[in-house]
């Protein structure tokens, strides 16, 4: 996996680094998709205590690999579909 903090597009311009997300994967019923849940914890502005927030995010899985459970590491990129704006990198952890 190359650098991601300093990497340079095909006219030499700097670009920023993509955003990177750790979760789990909650279906796999599509071609070439996944649906991963991101689970981060965010405190309450009121209140303070701190909650889990939940996200299902749209991944491209170019070769069908990840089944439910999985836990994976996702990377940021270009609008692929109407949802699907991340892409799977690795998988973390296989579902036992």
């Amino acid at each position: 996996m190359a650098d991601e903090t300093s990497t340079t597009d095909a006219a030499g311009e700097e670009r920023n680094a993509r955003k990177v997300r750790e979760g789990v994967v909650v279906s796999n019923k599509m071609d070439k998709t996944a649906v991963i849940a991101v689970i981060e914890r965010v405190r309450h502005p009121k209140y303070g205590k701190f909650m889990m927030r939940t996200k299902k995010l749209y991944a491209h899985d170019e070769t069908n690999d990840v089944n439910i459970g999985d836990r994976v590491r996702l990377m940021e990129t270009r609008p692929m579909s109407k949802n699907k704006r991340w892409r799977v990198t690795e998988v973390l952890e296989r579902a036992k």
